[in-house]
């Protein structure tokens, strides 16, 4: 066979192969399944992008909320789905890396029961106090923890603040506080704003607007460098925890075993999504920092995260549940 003659051959394979693909997305919505309420900068970020998606997929994709059980609920529907492209997670940290490391018997894989698109971004992450609180840096809440054990309540909306706080009361020397649970950061912030609880790691969708009108006082943020939206906060590695490594992220996934030209095609259209000028101004209003990436790329990370949350855990003392 010519070299012509091979490479018609193969021009029209592939050609056969996207429209195959694309012919998948033809009668029914896609559905990105999030794993926490309304309200939440999760939620927001899925909107964004799928409406994003929307308009150059040509197809609809529209966002189910699935709360409950730390994003489980959510994960589990995805794993169990059927792979043809119209179930998609919109994972987070929480169903993905803090889940499995928070259970002795996780209800899904991780890895091996899902099949990654690519990654969406990272989450700005603030360590937020009651402006009531007489404390003003990371350094005098350590302090003020210290010498009144057992006095501050802190509280957590999601795993992502769970293994946060966990992560942080460990490299301060084991902190005192008393752990007060929420099934999401909106009901947790009320609390926090009625000096219910005094401290937690909240996103700046869900506290910002409290902060602005001077009921809470953000510390910290837990993002490798300063957010452009809060230049004068600083991380908490610059605050006094050089150790601190938490990361909070957004990427997606479908279930095990999916044909790979929709698994390229999809993560091409999350990739042209973030990378629009209109998205990229949406995301960062929610101090959200968008980045694509390939499924390989995802791939790796999600097992680094899963490893890098399960030894937090284990080395702050946290057994599996």
């Amino acid at each position: 066979m010519s070299g012509k003659r091979f490479g018609l051959v193969t021009l029209a394979g592939l050609v056969m192969a996207v429209g195959s693909a694309m012919a998948q997305y033809s009668n029914k919505p896609v559905k990105m399944i999030a794993p926490l309420p309304a309200g939440t900068a999760t939620d927001t970020v899925a909107r964004i992008l799928a409406q994003s998606m929307s308009s150059s997929f040509g197809q609809s994709v529209i966002v189910d909320n699935r709360a409950g059980a730390d994003g489980a609920i959510a994960g589990a529907e995805v794993a169990k789905a059927m792979p043809d492209g119209y179930t998609l997670l919109f994972g987070t940290n929480s169903p993905m890396a803090a889940v499995p490391a928070l259970r002795k018997v996780p209800p899904y894989d991780p890895v091996k029961d899902f099949s990654p698109i690519s990654l969406v971004g990272r989450y700005s992450s603030f360590l937020w106090v009651n402006a009531a609180t007489p404390v003003k840096s990371l350094r005098e809440l350590i302090a003020f923890a210290r010498a009144n054990p057992g006095k501050l309540n802190y509280a957590t909306g999601n795993t992502g603040g769970i293994v946060a706080m966990a992560q942080m009361l460990a490299l301060a020397g084991n902190l005192s506080m008393v752990h007060v649970p929420y099934k999401g950061e909106p009901a947790a912030i009320v609390d926090l704003v009625s000096n219910s609880v005094q401290v937690m790691f909240a996103t700046p969708t869900t506290a910002s607007a409290f902060a602005k009108e001077g009921k809470l006082r953000a510390l910290a943020t837990t993002l490798p460098h300063r957010s452009p939206g809060a230049p004068d906060v600083p991380t908490m590695v610059e605050a006094g925890l050089p150790r601190f490594s938490i990361a909070l992220w957004a990427a997606i996934y479908g279930p095990a075993k999916m044909p790979q030209g929709i698994v390229d095609q999809l993560s091409r259209e999350v990739n042209l999504a973030l990378n629009r000028p209109d998205v990229k101004e949406q995301l960062e209003r929610q101090q959200f920092f968008g980045q694509g990436s390939t499924p390989k790329e995802l791939d790796a990370y999600t097992r680094e995260q899963l490893e890098m949350y399960s030894r937090t855990l284990r080395d702050a003392g946290v057994q599996p549940e």
